[in-house]
């Protein structure tokens, strides 16, 4: 079964995702589209969230997200506030970025609290068991409040590019997974 023709949307977390992140890899090989923002280095939430909207509001029909890092914390406060969830037909939440915890917020700060409602469309998060930006436990908990089916990745840290997973194609079998017509039977990383 072929993936159906939505848009995927890449959402980087601060600092936006270099060359060798398996976000960019998948930009450059697949043609998704990065949802670019003002300023990577001082995000303020509003203005991230105002980009998605619009971003969002202007795709042809569906689409899915690939969040990583801020860009989970980014999905969970657009989905709380704006009247265009119905556009989404999934999201891949990966390694989630704790705002709330006191050596992160002083770099980010407006960005507690994190959003902790039922997301309004299929979502899968992954998380590591030695993040240093997030705690296993707190990504676990992010994950059912969102209501998200959570994938235990074992200690891979920020399942970024020091993961060393290159194109990371089980990722994109869960991406697979989201974009196909049933998107609730996704696939599981082995």
């Amino acid at each position: 079964m072929s993936p159906s023709p939505d848009t995927v949307l890449v959402l980087p977390g601060w600092q936006s995702s270099g060359p060798e992140h398996w976000q960019s890899r998948w930009e450059a090989l697949h043609g998704f589209h990065r949802v670019e923002q003002h300023d990577w280095m001082r995000p303020l939430r509003g203005d991230w969230t105002a980009r998605l909207e619009e971003t969002i509001v202007d795709a042809p029909g569906s689409v899915v997200l690939v969040a990583h890092s801020l860009g989970c914390i980014l999905t969970a406060w657009w989905a709380a506030h704006s009247s265009n969830t119905h556009r989404v037909k999934g999201a891949l939440l990966v390694a989630p970025g704790d705002v709330e915890r006191e050596d992160i917020a002083g770099y980010l700060p407006g960005w507690s609290p994190i959003a902790r409602q039922p997301l309004p469309f299929p979502a899968v998060l992954v998380g590591s068991r030695n993040d240093p930006y997030c705690s296993f436990e707190r990504a676990e908990a992010m994950a059912s409040a969102w209501g998200a089916r959570f994938i235990d990745y074992g200690a891979r840290g920020h399942i970024n590019a020091e993961s060393g997973l290159a194109d990371w194609p089980e990722g994109l079998a869960l991406l697979a997974g989201l974009r196909a017509p049933a998107a609730a039977s996704t696939p599981s990383l082995s």
